[in-house]
């Protein structure tokens, strides 16, 4: 009988793990392998189709981590991250690889570390925390529907489709904190025929107990831009924060400004957000959200969202429920 495209996969992911975990068994230096992620699964209503979905309302993804002691500080590691629907167990699009969240390897030490391969590029790598769901979330968060609105980090990273943002064939560095202070950096060596330019993003970062802020400035192949500035501040059991973002593709330019608020009460969060997007100075998208989690433990999350979404030529008020496990 002949074995279907899901059991090649289902194979495929087999061998590969087989692959990765029989070089740690018989290595003689300390290495380790990480399984973690995340299955996320809700009820939400779409401002898309206006019709209810059962399906992930934040991103369900499984991945797999190591690292091995080299000796002297030095250390090699890598990640494989998958993205999946757990409502029908199907990969998260057919248009993006198997390995859609990321691909790498590398190197870490005491410079920071260096990856290659395909991941989140130096921009979108950092700017989750000025958002109070993270951008990772489709029902309630203002970034998901303003921020990098003209901006793709990868204009083919999906076979051929536009990918926003992970960065393939791409070189990225993290530096080590220094008082607070990082600097990310993502490029790729390749470029393309069809390529205007090569990619570049830097981001420069600060985290303290009470407050972040982030600078960051990246281009694409296509040579489109994207600027990004985001503030955090964090005065328990509150936290407040504001992020301003424009990107250009060709003559068009979209400026986006958000505003996320938090608050805490033991193991319960409330959040809300406000934010805009402008296209060439005229409104695009306006998204006002709210939203409650509760921590059951460390692991599980259950959590409701609601928002008013307003673009061009309609509006819609969307709702979603859900429950996160992470392991």
């Amino acid at each position: 009988m002949q074995a279907s495209p899901r059991q090649h996969r289902v194979l495929a992911l087999a061998l590969a793990l087989a692959a990765l975990t029989a070089p740690f068994a018989q290595a003689a230096e300390p290495a380790s392998l990480t399984l973690s992620g995340m299955i996320d699964l809700g009820l939400y209503r779409s401002s898309a189709d206006q019709r209810w979905n059962l399906g992930p309302v934040q991103r369900s993804h499984i991945a797999f981590s190591g690292s091995q002691d080299l000796g002297d500080g030095l250390k090699a590691t890598f990640k494989l991250s998958h993205r999946f629907n757990p409502d029908d167990g199907s990969q998260e699009s057919a248009s993006k690889p198997f390995w859609h969240g990321e691909s790498t390897v590398g190197l870490k030490g005491a410079f920071g570390s260096v990856q290659a391969g395909r991941r989140l590029d130096a921009v979108n790598s950092q700017d989750w925390q000025f958002d109070p769901w993270g951008n990772f979330d489709r029902v309630a968060s203002p970034a998901w529907e303003t921020w990098h609105y003209h901006y793709a980090s990868d204009p083919t990273g999906n076979s051929g489709s536009a990918e926003y943002g992970r960065l393939n064939s791409g070189v990225f560095y993290d530096s080590p904190s220094l008082d607070g202070f990082t600097v990310h950096l993502s490029t790729s060596p390749e470029k393309a025929q069809t390529a205007k330019t090569r990619p570049l993003g830097v981001s420069l970062n600060f985290n303290h107990e009470r407050t972040a802020f982030m600078l960051a400035r990246s281009r694409n192949s296509a040579d489109d831009t994207d600027s990004f500035a985001g503030a955090r501040l964090n005065l328990a059991p509150v936290a407040v924060m504001v992020a301003y973002n424009v990107s250009e593709a060709g003559s068009a330019k979209a400026k986006s400004l958000t505003a996320g608020l938090e608050y805490s009460l033991g193991a319960t969060t409330l959040k809300a957000g406000w934010g805009e997007v402008k296209v060439d100075e005229v409104r695009a998208a306006r998204v006002i959200g709210t939203g409650v989690s509760y921590a059951v433990n460390a692991r599980t999350t259950v959590y409701g969202d609601a928002a008013r979404k307003t673009f061009t030529s309609d509006s819609a008020t969307v709702y979603g429920v859900g429950v996160a496990y992470s392991f």
